[in-house]
């Protein structure tokens, strides 16, 4: 505003109208034609390109979760432990305690995991996304616990997509273009990519489980 430009520059000097001119003449700053907005010049395009990557990454997340919860809404226990593969990744119970296949090769040999592994997968992921870039960074794979229960999956995941809601709403514009967040699963890209890459990540996820259902859907007729 103005107003709040004058005062600054009287600080400096008496003649603050001359102080204001010439910082627009040399081009230090920029104003609306009407006078009712300063700004220094350059910024107001950076904030126009933050926005609006901001509102991409949001639409993006949007999208992919709404994916998500559709395939998840009527997700029934026997759909969630049936294996559309033989070979294909999925969850064992050993001596009372469940844990989740880890693939050693991607082979596309190996077919279609399980809807409960892909689940866990997504857990998986997102826990240590959170643990690398905003906790102590220690967590490993095998710390993330596997559920048998459909409902229990389901409200972890539920809980996990209301925290980074959150998360990414707290960041600033500065945290988005900055590394100092990206530590898992890669390192030295701006933050907005790990966004990117999580909202990708989802997607996929997402449409393989809409996948499975609809093999499994066909394979009851």
């Amino acid at each position: 505003m103005e107003k709040e430009l004058n005062q600054i520059s009287q600080g400096f000097y008496e003649d603050y109208v001359l102080i204001k001119r010439c910082l627009i003449d040399y081009g230090f700053i920029e104003r609306l034609l009407d006078g009712s907005k300063y700004w220094i010049k350059g910024c107001r395009i950076m904030n126009m390109i933050s926005n609006e990557l901001r509102d991409n990454l949001k639409f993006q997340f949007d999208i992919s979760r709404q994916l998500l919860e559709y395939h998840l809404s009527s997700l029934q226990q026997r759909e969630y432990t049936w294996r559309p593969s033989i070979n294909g990744l999925h969850i064992h119970n050993k001596e009372g305690t469940w844990y989740a296949d880890w693939p050693e090769t991607e082979d596309y040999e190996m077919g279609a995991a399980s809807i409960a592994w892909t689940m866990w997968h997504i857990i998986y992921w997102w826990e240590m996304v959170f643990d690398y870039s905003f906790g102590n960074g220690t967590l490993q794979r095998q710390d993330i616990r596997c559920d048998s229960d459909v409902e229990t999956a389901k409200e972890k995941i539920k809980s996990l997509t209301d925290r980074w809601e959150k998360t990414f709403t707290e960041l600033s514009d500065e945290d988005l273009l900055a590394t100092k967040y990206t530590k898992w699963p890669f390192t030295d890209l701006p933050f907005h990519k790990l966004c990117s890459w999580l909202n990708l990540e989802l997607m996929k996820n997402a449409s393989e489980i809409g996948y499975c259902r609809f093999h499994y859907a066909s394979t009851q007729q």
